[in-house]
């Protein structure tokens, strides 16, 4: 069964939301911004990742670059595209977008 995570970054915390294929949330959790403690909670996890969305930003690059080294399947999401996807949530939180882009990365929906 392939699991799919989402990722909001933040300046501190990111908000993490793991799906599986059939949509369902499996895991949520707030990590520190920061590549060590990125790594190290899916390193954590009993499960493997079929894909990992990240929304390009500020800080998204430096955390992309070490999830590539580390050898994590991850994509850097266009923000424009995100958005785009998010625009009939009535109520925009952390939360609520990093469940968002596990169902994309999920359904594929993104280049």
């Amino acid at each position: 069964m392939g699991y799919y995570t989402g990722i909001d970054v933040s300046l501190e915390v990111s908000h993490f939301c793991v799906v599986d294929a059939a949509g369902s949330i499996v895991k949520e959790a707030r990590v520190a911004s920061e590549p060590g403690a990125i790594v190290a909670w899916f390193e954590g996890l009993d499960f493997q990742m079929a894909a990992i969305g990240l929304e390009a930003g500020p800080l998204s690059q430096w955390l992309y670059a070490a999830m590539i080294e580390a050898k994590l399947p991850v994509t850097l999401l266009e923000t424009r595209q995100v958005r785009d996807a998010f625009r009939s949530m009535p109520v925009k939180t952390d939360r609520k977008d990093a469940r968002g882009i596990a169902q994309l990365m999920r359904l594929g929906w993104y280049r």
